[in-house]
């Protein structure tokens, strides 16, 4: 089996969910959707799982944290810098919160921060390889 990872996100209003991610570039899989799910396919091996918050807890018993606070930052390499301000106009225009944090600006990396309606962070970036230092990390 191809190795590929499903992100599973808890959110409060899945049609608004499946809509904001929509606007950011990802499409939806409706073989895996229903009214308690949305599968959100970034490429061939990454997916977003939008599961009610009913549906959340038929998988643990852990709380749902509330949308201001996070656990996780989910980065997402970009073709351009236009693309990183692309993705963060559309996240403000429905429903998202853009640069949550300072911007990252540098030479050879740029990158922007975002939540989507339910506060999960995302991290869209570019990054041109070649042009960086050797002790970038």
């Amino acid at each position: 089996m191809t190795r590929m990872i499903f992100v599973n996100l808890p959110v409060a209003d899945l049609p608004a969910s499946m809509a904001f991610y929509e606007a950011l570039g990802f499409t939806n899989n409706p073989q895996f959707t229903d009214a308690t799910a949305a599968c959100m396919v970034w490429s061939e091996f990454i997916y977003v799982m939008l599961l009610t918050h009913a549906k959340w807890r038929g998988f643990t018993d852990r709380a749902i944290p509330p949308s201001t606070s996070s656990e996780v930052s989910l980065a997402l390499a970009l073709d351009s810098r236009e693309a990183v301000d692309a993705m963060l106009a559309a996240a403000a225009a429905h429903g998202g919160t853009a640069d949550i944090n300072p911007v990252q600006d540098m030479d050879f990396m740029y990158g922007r921060d975002l939540t989507d309606p339910d506060g999960h962070v995302w991290g869209p970036f570019w990054m041109d390889m070649a042009a960086m230092p050797a002790n970038a990390a």
